[in-house]
């Protein structure tokens, strides 16, 4: 092979790895959205800030048929409901849990199928990821979903692009629990989530421990009546984020 043929050989592979390059940081680009302080300060909407009177209860990972009932309850005590992102594949292990819900009056929302990082899949496997749980939870709750939470509050364009495709708006959090981990306590999920909480906040919690430490999902459950009066003592309403007030397509990266 000829100088000017291997010249021209190796400028072909540097554009095609650069190209590719683009498109790798142009897939990743929105996940800039999984910082939090940016997040609030440059996407609120996505942050989920809405109603300055108000604070956005939501719960991810399930329907679990172990643990999803208990919240069930103590929401029930304090006469609160809150909005669910399901797991597709969760739902369809148990379908009672999720019907029980949308019976008790909570909203239901979408979290994909399985719990996979999005920046490891393409377009068309995050389309039928989100499809699937969507047409999934319409057959078994009887509810069209409004909202779309991606594993580890991990976006992507293509995640973007099928939750527009499906008339999704995607919505991460303002505050958590760190509820998920092994050290994680009672008083630790409290203190996490009060620590900055304001009116206007959406707090992810979760009811089930499908990714999460074993058994974690009861430090959260044991935080949940305090959170509770928390919120109350500071004069704020808590509901699901149907009632927050959030746009209807949040703005992201």
């Amino acid at each position: 092979m000829s100088a000017a043929r291997l010249r021209a050989g190796g400028r072909g592979s540097r554009a095609t790895a650069a190209a590719a390059g683009v498109l790798a940081a142009a897939h990743a680009a929105p996940a800039i959205t999984s910082i939090g302080p940016l997040r609030r300060r440059l996407f609120p909407g996505l942050a989920g800030v809405g109603d300055p009177g108000h604070v956005a209860l939501t719960f991810d990972d399930g329907p679990d048929p172990r643990s999803t009932p208990a919240f069930l309850a103590a929401l029930r005590e304090y006469e609160v409901t809150a909005t669910f992102f399901l797991l597709g594949r969760m739902l369809t292990e148990a379908p009672d849990v999720g019907r029980e819900l949308v019976d008790a009056g909570h909203e239901i929302a979408v979290h994909g199928w399985a719990h996979r990082c999005m920046l490891l899949r393409g377009p068309a496997a995050t389309y039928d990821d989100l499809a699937r749980a969507m047409e999934t939870i319409v057959d078994v709750t009887g509810t069209v979903p409004r909202w779309y939470r991606p594993p580890y509050g991990v976006l992507s364009s293509s995640a973007l692009r099928a939750a527009r495709r499906l008339g999704l708006t995607p919505v991460l959090w303002t505050n958590w629990g760190r509820d998920w981990t092994r050290t994680a306590t009672p008083a630790s999920v409290l203190a996490t989530v009060t620590r900055d909480l304001e009116g206007g906040a959406t707090v992810l919690l979760h009811d089930s421990d499908c990714t999460s430490a074993p058994e974690s999902w009861r430090n959260t459950l044991g935080a949940l009546p305090a959170l509770l009066d928390e919120v109350r003592e500071r004069g704020l309403s808590v509901g699901p984020l149907r009632d927050h007030a959030l746009p209807s397509r949040a703005a992201t990266a």
